[in-house]
C-alpha cells in the first residue's frame, strides 16, 4: 500500500465521532504501557488467512457499493461480526476496501479491458476481481494476489494484462483520462479542475491516498512533548504537525482507542486541517457556541481553548451524536460544555435558540456539506454527490449561516467552515451573506492565526486546505465580525 500523502517540505506525514470512552476500572491494576507493542509483534508474526480475509472485503464492500451503507459503518458491522479474525486480518480488511473503494473507477475502467466480458460476470466474481486487481494496482505481486483470491483461467490473465490496459488508459485525451485516473464521476471530476485548475491531477491523486493517522493532545491534560513520550512508553511513535501546535502524526499498527492514553482523554483523533479550522474561533473564555457540534470533535478543542472557563453551547440536531459528545467530554475532563438538542429549521428551532441571541462572543458554524475534502478517508462519499444534492447542501448551509448569525452579538464574530473543496459552498456561500448582512466583514485568517501560519494555509482572507498542498483533509474557514 502506498504510504499516507505528504507534501515534499515535511518530514513526514464528516465530522466523525470516536467510540464510546472507556473507563479504567479501579479494582483492576493499570495495563502495561508496553503491552500494546508486545501484543502487535505477536500478532504480526501471523500469516493472514486470506480466505477469511477475502469473504470480509466482499461483505463489507457489497454493503457500501451494492446496499448504499458509508464505508466505516459497513466495515464496522462487518467486522464485529467476525470477531474470529485477527487484528491483522481486520486491518487488512479495511485497508483493501478503503483502497479499492479510493480506486473504483480506474479499477473497473482496467478491468473492463483486462477481462472480457468483465461487465456481465456474476457480481461476487466482479467483486473479488476488483479487489484483486487493486492490490495489484497498490503495488502487491500479481501471483501472490492471483492465488490469495483464488483465481484461475481469465480472470486469473486479467490480473497479467492490467498493464495493458494501464497504457490504454494513458492514451486517451486528457479530458477523457482525468476522471478514469482520478476516479470520480464526471460531474465532480469538472468541479475538481474548476478548483484546483492545472493542479488537479495533483489533488486528486493526493486525495486518493490514504490519509495519515493525526491525534490532537487535550491541553486540559497534558501537552505535545508529554504526549508524546507517553505514547512511545505504549508502542507508538509519533511526529509534530507541521501547521497545527496541537497536533501529532500517529506511525502506529495499534489501535488507538485501545490505547491508556485514549482511554484517559490525553488525546483525540482529530485532522490537522479541522484542528485549524477551531482555532479560527479563538475562543474566549466567556460565550462560545458550536452551532453543529456533531459527536464534538471541535466542541473538545474549543473547551480546551477556553481552559475550562465561561460556557460553551454545543448544539446539534441529532441525540445520538450529542450523547457520544457527552461521553467524550467527560472523557477528556471538559466541564465547562452545556449541550443542548436542538429541532432542525422551523419555529420550535428558534425558540430554542432564542435565549443565545444577541448572546455569544463566538460561534462556529461547521457546516454539512459534500466532503469533497475527506476522500481520503470516506472514499466513498464520491459517489454519493450529485448536482442536485449540491445545490441542496448550498441552501441549507446558507440557511445554517443566516440562522445562527443572529447569535452573534455586537463585535462577536462568526466562524464559517466546510470540509469541501467547492467554491460554491465555500466563498459564494460567504459572499451570499455578506450581501444580505453588511453588519458583518471579513476578518483575514491570518490575522488570527499569525503572518507566518497564515501564509501558508489562507487563499485571500480565508483558509483553504487541501491534501496536496498542506497533507491535510480539504477544509475551507472564514471568520466574519459583526459591527459594534
Amino acid at each position: 500500500m502506498k504510504r499516507p500523502h505528504r507534501p515534499a517540505s515535511k518530514k513526514s506525514s464528516s465530522k466523525r465521532s470516536s467510540p464510546p470512552s472507556s473507563q479504567k476500572s479501579a479494582s483492576r491494576p493499570a495495563p502495561s504501557r508496553a503491552a500494546p507493542r508486545e501484543e502487535a509483534s505477536a500478532r504480526s508474526t501471523r500469516p493472514l488467512r486470506e480466505d477469511l480475509v477475502l469473504q470480509a472485503s466482499l461483505e463489507a464492500y457489497g454493503l457500501v457499493r451494492h446496499e448504499g451503507r458509508l464505508s466505516d459503518r459497513a466495515l464496522d458491522f462487518t467486522l464485529r461480526r467476525k470477531a474470529h479474525l485477527y487484528s491483522t486480518e481486520r486491518r487488512a480488511v479495511s485497508e483493501r476496501v478503503y483502497a479499492l473503494l479510493r480506486r473504483q473507477r480506474t479499477v473497473d475502467y482496467l478491468l473492463s479491458r483486462a477481462r472480457s466480458g468483465f461487465e456481465r460476470l456474476e457480481t461476487t466474481r466482479q467483486d473479488v476481481l476488483r479487489l484483486a486487481a487493486s492490490r495489484v494496482l497498490h503495488g502487491e505481486s500479481t501471483p501472490t494476489v492471483a492465488r490469495d483470491s483464488a483465481l484461475s483461467g481469465e480472470d486469473a490473465a486479467a490480473l497479467n494484462a492490467l498493464p495493458e490496459a494501464a497504457a490504454a488508459l494513458e492514451a486517451l485525451p486528457a479530458a477523457k483520462r482525468f476522471p478514469i485516473a482520478a476516479s470520480l464521476p464526471d460531474f465532480l471530476a469538472a468541479k475538481f479542475q474548476e478548483t484546483f485548475g492545472e493542479d488537479a491531477v495533483r489533488a486528486a491523486e493526493a486525495m486518493n491516498e490514504r490519509a495519515p493517522l493525526t491525534a490532537r493532545f487535550n491541553p486540559l491534560k497534558t501537552d505535545r512533548e508529554t504526549l508524546r513520550k507517553r505514547l512511545a512508553e505504549e508502542g507508538v511513535e509519533s511526529t509534530p504537525t507541521p501547521l497545527s501546535p496541537l497536533g501529532l502524526w500517529l506511525e502506529t499498527r495499534v489501535n488507538v482507542f485501545s490505547l491508556e492514553s485514549f482511554r484517559e482523554g490525553f488525546l483525540e483523533l482529530q485532522d490537522e486541517g479541522s484542528q485549524l479550522l477551531g482555532m479560527l474561533v479563538d475562543a474566549p473564555p466567556t460565550r462560545v457556541v458550536d452551532a453543529c457540534a456533531g459527536a464534538g470533535g471541535k466542541t473538545l478543542q474549543l473547551a480546551a481553548q477556553m481552559k475550562n472557563r465561561g460556557d460553551l453551547h454545543a448544539l446539534d440536531v441529532d441525540e445520538g451524536r450529542i450523547d457520544e459528545l457527552r461521553k467524550r467530554a467527560r472523557r477528556a475532563g471538559v466541564h465547562n460544555a452545556r449541550t443542548q438538542v436542538i429541532p432542525p429549521e422551523g419555529a420550535p428551532a428558534e425558540e430554542a435558540i432564542a435565549p443565545l441571541k444577541d448572546k455569544a462572543d463566538r460561534v462556529l458554524v461547521d457546516a454539512p456539506c459534500s466532503g469533497t475534502g475527506t476522500y481520503r478517508r470516506k472514499p466513498d462519499a464520491r459517489y454519493r454527490v450529485t448536482a442536485e444534492e449540491l445545490k441542496n447542501q448550498v441552501a441549507r448551509q446558507k440557511a445554517l449561516l443566516e440562522r445562527f448569525s443572529a447569535m452573534v452579538k455586537p463585535g462577536g464574530r462568526l466562524i464559517y467552515g466546510t470540509c469541501s473543496i467547492l467554491r460554491e459552498e465555500n466563498e459564494a456561500v460567504v459572499e451570499d451573506f455578506l450581501s444580505r448582512h453588511p453588519d458583518f466583514s471579513v476578518r483575514p485568517v491570518a490575522e488570527e492565526l499569525g503572518a507566518e501560519l497564515g501564509a501558508k494555509v489562507s487563499r485571500g482572507p480565508f483558509l483553504r486546505l487541501a491534501p496536496h498542498t498542506h497533507g491535510t483533509d480539504g477544509f475551507f474557514g472564514a471568520i466574519l465580525v459583526r459591527a459594534k
